[in-house]
């Protein structure tokens, strides 16, 4: 699919979708023209159907999409257990190497240990659809597997485009034969969950498998893309727009802390880090004394699997946030936060709008320098 066709399917200007946990970003980015997308997993469904209803009048009819997180595999899968069952399952060890870890930074564990939610079991993906259909959302997308059959069956049933998230061409050969209507295809360089392998290498790896299977399921670049001659890039490859996340963090509208957002200014290209230490599965982050803690050793402790280690580290990460905030330099220290490698290329804080307009116009300048490329 070109990227002309892939706009008018959405109803866009620009095939730029662009995820983000925050209303805000989502609606000033759909307003731009292009296609916001609002990561869900972590509200309940009173709260998701708040959320939306703020997005619909923010936006006025124009397309935006939802993205739930029901991944493949997690602890406890098949067995029905309550998060009562899964907290059971947190050795005591790893919830004293967190109190130590706070300890070590002039931080105080809480007396009353609190657990978080065990949402990235995916124990809430029904009904957080459930409530999205309730709204016109023009877009479901899922992470961490091919997405269980009753999201496919409902989008169908609804003439609603699911996407689904993959690291790998093998993935995105299970997501087709599944019955996704598009497949994003993201790099090792992405903010939060993701793969090995490049962006410019699983891109055009994802569309040869694809095409070698006889599909024609378009496919977005992810992966590091924070400027319109990345995209560009991309879509000279074959893809037919661009999944964003990271660039958004440092926009006006994000709800982005105040010293994370400082933390990404001076970031460098270096400054992330791939690992399970938040979540359980690889996600990239920014570098701190938190991921460090929870580097594999032979000797060390091993993350825990999904939902077991957010529930045991979320809780503790939204306090350290908080004490940060505050100018605890212990907390700043730990405070890491979901941030791809384009975090290097992430200087200054903009409207959402203003990133958007960026975007096309140093697409435009990329497809000029393209074609001028050759003699004659």
């Amino acid at each position: 699919m070109t990227s002309t066709a892939l706009c008018e399917q959405f109803g866009i200007d620009f095939p730029l979708f662009a995820f983000s946990h925050c209303r805000d970003v989502v609606a000033a980015v759909t307003n731009a023209g292009g296609f916001g997308v609002l990561g869900a997993t972590a509200y309940t469904p009173e709260q998701l159907d708040q959320e939306l209803a703020w997005i619909d009048d923010a936006v006025g009819g124009k397309p935006y999409g939802v993205d739930l997180i029901v991944p493949a595999k997690f602890e406890g899968k098949g067995e029905k257990l309550s998060s009562s069952d899964l907290a059971a399952r947190i050795p005591q060890a790893y919830r004293d190497l967190v109190d130590d870890l706070l300890r070590a930074h002039d931080i105080e564990p809480e007396p009353n240990r609190r657990l978080g939610g065990s949402s990235l079991s995916g124990n809430t993906g029904r009904e957080l659809l459930d409530v999205a259909l309730t709204h016109p959302v023009k877009l479901i997308a899922n992470a961490l597997g091919v997405p269980p059959d009753y999201m496919i069956e409902a989008g169908k049933e609804r003439g609603i485009p699911v996407a689904a998230l993959v690291g790998a061409k093998e993935h995105a050969v299970k997501q087709a034969a599944a019955g996704v209507d598009l497949i994003v295809a993201q790099g090792t360089e992405a903010g939060g969950h993701c793969g090995e392998v490049s962006t410019l290498v699983v891109v055009p790896e994802v569309l040869e498998a694809l095409a070698g299977i006889g599909s024609s399921t378009p496919v977005l670049a992810a992966g590091g893309i924070v400027t319109g001659r990345q995209m560009a890039g991309m879509v000279a490859m074959g893809a037919a727009g661009a999944w964003t996340g990271s660039v958004w963090l440092t926009t006006e509208e994000a709800e982005t802390a105040p010293h994370t957002v400082a933390k990404m200014l001076a970031a460098t290209s270096r400054d992330t880090v791939r690992s399970a230490g938040r979540t359980g599965k690889p996600s990239r982050q920014l570098v701190s004394d938190w991921t460090n803690a929870w580097v594999p050793a032979k000797d060390g402790h091993q993350p825990l699997g999904l939902p077991l280690q957010s529930m045991l580290c979320e809780p503790v990460i939204r306090r350290i946030d908080v004490l940060a905030s505050q100018g605890h330099e212990g907390a700043q220290a730990l405070a890491t936060y979901f941030v791809g490698q384009g975090v290097g290329l992430m200087n200054k804080v903009k409207p959402a709008r203003e990133v958007v307009r960026e975007f096309i116009e140093d697409y435009l300048a990329a497809a000029e320098r393209l074609s001028n490329s050759l003699p004659g």
